[in-house]
C-alpha cells in the first residue's frame, strides 16, 4: 500500500481524496497556496506544504515546488485529483521520473488520448463510433480545408486538438466563414494550449452528453461502470449529471461498454477515464477522453456502489483490480448538481466570507463539499463550492430527494447557483429527461 500521497489539488477533491487515504490508511500531506491556508482538507491532512502565492500558476501549477513538497515529506505518490496539472504529461513524467508514483494514467496514455487527433485516431481503430470528421488536423491549405467542409456538410466544428473544458471550439455555418474561423481557433489554441493544430467535425444539432467511466489495473484488467448523462450544460460547463442516462439501453450500454474497454486495453490504459460521447438519433459519437477522474464520478460511485478513488489509489499500488465486468451492477438512478459561488442569473462569480453552512440530509443524499461556516471562498480558482448528490431507486424518487436536499441547504454570505438548480427540477423537460446539450442555454435565453 502507497504509505503517504501528496494531493496536488484543492477544494472538494483534495477532500474527497484525503477521506478516501484514510479509509485506506495511507497518510496525506496537502499542498496549498498562501489563500488556501484553511481549505478543510489542509487542516486535516497529516502533513501540510505550502507551495506557492495564490495565481495558479506559481502554486497549483508549479510543477516544481509540488515535486519538492513530496521530497521533503518523505512521500510515495503524487494524485493530481481534476483541474491543475491532472492532465498534464509532462508534469505526470516528472513525477516517475523524480521517483514518485503518479496515480493515474502512464505519461505516454496522457499524451496519445489527450491529443483529440490521436485519441479518434485510436477509437476508430478499435470499433469506437467517432463523429465525421477531418481525420487528422487541418493543413493551411485553404482548398483543401473548404473540401473536407463540403463532404461533411455545414454546419461543422472547428476544435483544438490540445482543447478541453469548453475553450477552442468554433461552430461554422456557411463556407464564406470557415477560413477566418480556421485561423481564429488556431490561434486561440497556440495561446491557450501551445498547440495550434484543430481538426475538424461535423456538427451535431442537438445531441446529448453521454460519457462512459473506465477502470483498469497494470495487468490488463479494464472494466466499465455504466454511463453518465451529463447534457446539462451552459457554456460547455457542466452543471447537472446523472446516472444512468435515461433512455440508454442495456444493450446499448453492454455494446458501447466493451468498446471503450477494448480500446483501452489495446492503448494499455491504467487507473480511471473517461470516455466522452455525442448521442444522437440512438447513435454515439466518440468526442474525447478524459484521462483523470471527473467532478462527477460520485453518481457512478452512488449506483455501482464501487469507490472510483480508491480504485485509482489501490491501482497505483500496483493491486489488481478486485472487480470483474460481471460485478458491476446498475442499482437505482443518482443525480448530482454542481454548487457554484455565482449568481445564479449573472453567472458573476461571489467569493467572500461563509456566515453560515448547513448540509442537506435525508436518505440517499450525498454531500461533497470543502466549505465550513466561517470559511472564505478566495476569487482565484473555480467557482465550484460543492456538490449534491442525490440517489433513489427511480429516477423520480433522486429527483424529489434532490429537491428537498436544495431546498433544506442554507448556504449565507455569498451568492449561489442554488436558485438555478430549483428552477431546473421544476422543469417539466428535464422531469421527463433525455435533454440535449443546448437546452439549458436555449432556456436561458442564452442561444
Amino acid at each position: 500500500m502507497l504509505e503517504k500521497v501528496v494531493i496536488a489539488n484543492r477544494g472538494e477533491i483534495a477532500l474527497r481524496i484525503l477521506r478516501a487515504c484514510r479509509e485506506l490508511g495511507i497518510k496525506t500531506v496537502a499542498v496549498h497556496s498562501t489563500a488556501d491556508y484553511s481549505l478543510k482538507h489542509v487542516l486535516l491532512a497529516d502533513e501540510s506544504v505550502c507551495i506557492g502565492p495564490p495565481p495558479s500558476a506559481q502554486s497549483y501549477l508549479n510543477m516544481p515546488a509540488i515535486i519538492s513538497a513530496a521530497e521533503v515529506t518523505d512521500s510515495v505518490a503524487i494524485h493530481p485529483g481534476y483541474g491543475f496539472l491532472s492532465e498534464n504529461a509532462d508534469f505526470a513524467e516528472r513525477v516517475e521520473r523524480s521517483g514518485f508514483i503518479f496515480i493515474g494514467p502512464k505519461p505516454e496514455t496522457i499524451r496519445l488520448m489527450g491529443d483529440k487527433v490521436s485519441a479518434i485516431r485510436v477509437m476508430k481503430q478499435h470499433g469506437v463510433p467517432c463523429v465525421p470528421g477531418s481525420d487528422g488536423p487541418l493543413s493551411d491549405d485553404p482548398d483543401e480545408n473548404l473540401r473536407i467542409a463540403r463532404d461533411i456538410g455545414y454546419p461543422v466544428i472547428i476544435k483544438a486538438a490540445g482543447g478541453g473544458g469548453g475553450r477552442g471550439m468554433r461552430v461554422v455555418h456557411s463556407e464564406a466563414s470557415l477560413l477566418n474561423a480556421i485561423n481564429i481557433t488556431q490561434a486561440e489554441a497556440l495561446a491557450a494550449f501551445g498547440n495550434n493544430q484543430v481538426y475538424m467535425e461535423k456538427y451535431l444539432e442537438r445531441p446529448r452528453h453521454i460519457e462512459f467511466q473506465i477502470l483498469a489495473d497494470h495487468y490488463g484488467n479494464v472494466i466499465h461502470l455504466g454511463e453518465r448523462d451529463c447534457s446539462l450544460q451552459r457554456r460547455h460547463q457542466k452543471v447537472i449529471e446523472e446516472a444512468p442516462a435515461p433512455g440508454i439501453t442495456a444493450r446499448q450500454r453492454r455494446i458501447m461498454g466493451e468498446r471503450c474497454v477494448e480500446a483501452c486495453r489495446a492503448v494499455g490504459y491504467r487507473s480511471a477515464g473517461t470516455l466522452e460521447f455525442l448521442y444522437q438519433d440512438g447513435e454515439f459519437y466518440f468526442i474525447e477522453m478524459n484521462t483523470r477522474i471527473q467532478v462527477e464520478h460520485p453518481v457512478t460511485e452512488m449506483v455501482t456502489g464501487i469507490d472510483i478513488v480508491k480504485a485509482q489509489l489501490l491501482i497505483a499500488a500496483g493491486e489488481k483490480l478486485p472487480y470483474v465486468q460481471s460485478d458491476v451492477q446498475i442499482r437505482g438512478h443518482a443525480i448530482e448538481c454542481r454548487i457554484n459561488a455565482e449568481d445564479a442569473k449573472t453567472f458573476m462569480p461571489s467569493p467572500g466570507p461563509i456566515r453560515l453552512w448547513h448540509a442537506p440530509g435525508g436518505p440517499g443524499i450525498r454531500v461533497d463539499s470543502h466549505i465550513y461556516s466561517g470559511y472564505n471562498v478566495p476569487p482565484h480558482y473555480d467557482s465550484l463550492i460543492g456538490k449534491i448528490i442525490a440517489h433513489g431507486d427511480t429516477r423520480e424518487t433522486a429527483i424529489a430527494r434532490m429537491k428537498n436536499a436544495l431546498a433544506e441547504m442554507v448556504i449565507e454570505g455569498i451568492k449561489t447557483n442554488v436558485p438555478l438548480h430549483q428552477e431546473i427540477f421544476n422543469h417539466a423537460a428535464f422531469r421527463s429527461g433525455g435533454l440535449d446539450i443546448h437546452y439549458l442555454e436555449r432556456r436561458l435565453g442564452l442561444r
